[in-house]
């Protein structure tokens, strides 16, 4: 039996809060479902659509106008599916606005260009501005390009006053070397030694080897008794020259000072063999006393890369 008055369970389920709906005041009829008399929502209150200026507020926030919408006195009782569905249609429509204002202004908006005037003058003034800055540029560019290419020539210019004086001064320490190697050798212009009764002054010259002069006494000790150049005399004068021939090599044999400075340095050389022969076939003749001395002078030979010269002086009988 049906009770009159009263919904069933079914039907007040589909309730929202907040609204008072109308009680049942008739029975459904027999056979039929108790709950078809509220199938029908159009009696339901539905919240009123959402305002439009309120998305145009200047300091508009999502996410507190969403919460807005379920809180406050100005609630609204909907579910967040029907305030989605709501949302999606609004943006349909406002696409739709959109389109429409773009297709009704289109031919407008193509034809602000032909209605633009009086801007020609303007317009030509910064093209030609700008012609000109373009210009500037350019010349400052070429100067600038002027001025690398100077540089660089000046750059390679100095590099070869710096050689040029880097060899003369070698060229002056060759001079210097050479003379002073004449001199100690007592060679003249003519390569024939000069006369004077100091040729034998073995005072000033030292082994460079040996800074602390030990090697004197026992120099004065060998050199008793023989006439010849003393072994130190001949090392300094064989390394003095070998400076000098490194010297002449560094500033290239082809230079015409060079080629000059050869006979001169030819001189010396064979004026250091010449006494070196004549000091080795003097302790060749002195026996086991000038034993010492053999080995020095044959040092020597090798200083002076006159090993040919040396085989024959000690060939010789």
């Amino acid at each position: 039996m049906a009770h009159h008055g009263l919904p069933s369970p079914s039907a007040r389920s589909v309730s929202y809060s907040g609204f008072n709906l109308p009680s049942s005041s008739s029975s459904s009829s027999a056979g039929d479902d108790p709950n078809d008399g509220y199938d029908d929502n159009d009696a339901l209150p539905f919240p009123a659509a959402l305002s439009r200026p309120d998305f145009l507020a200047p300091d508009f926030d999502p996410a507190a106008y969403l919460s807005a919408l379920h809180t406050g006195p100005t609630a609204r009782h909907q579910t967040l599916e029907d305030l989605r569905d709501e949302l999606r249609d609004r943006s349909t429509s406002i696409s739709a606005e959109l389109l429409e204002l773009v297709n009704a202004n289109y031919t407008s908006f193509l034809e602000l260009g032909d209605e633009l005037k009086g801007g020609d003058e303007r317009v030509e003034d910064i093209r030609v501005g700008l012609l000109g800055f373009k210009r500037v540029v350019e010349e400052v560019q070429s100067r600038v390009r002027e001025r690398r290419i100077e540089v660089g020539s000046l750059n390679r210019e100095l590099q070869g006053v710096k050689s040029a004086v880097e060899r003369g001064r070698q060229m002056l320490e060759l001079d210097e070397r050479v003379t002073e190697l004449e001199a100690r050798l007592a060679v003249g212009s003519t390569g024939q030694a000069k006369k004077s009764g100091d040729d034998d002054d073995d005072d000033d010259y030292r082994d460079p080897d040996d800074s602390d002069g030990n090697n004197d006494e026992e120099e004065e000790d060998e050199g008793a008794g023989f006439v010849g150049s003393t072994p130190a005399k001949l090392a300094v004068l064989a390394k003095e020259y070998v400076i000098v021939h490194r010297l002449a090599t560094s500033l290239g044999r082809t230079l015409p000072f060079v080629r000059k400075m050869e006979e001169r340095m030819m001189r010396c050389r064979n004026t250091i063999l010449l006494d070196l022969s004549t000091a080795t076939k003097e302790a060749r003749k002195a026996g086991l006393r000038g034993h010492d001395r053999l080995l020095k002078y044959s040092a020597i030979y090798r200083t002076l890369n006159a090993e040919a010269e040396a085989v024959k002086v000690f060939k010789e009988k």
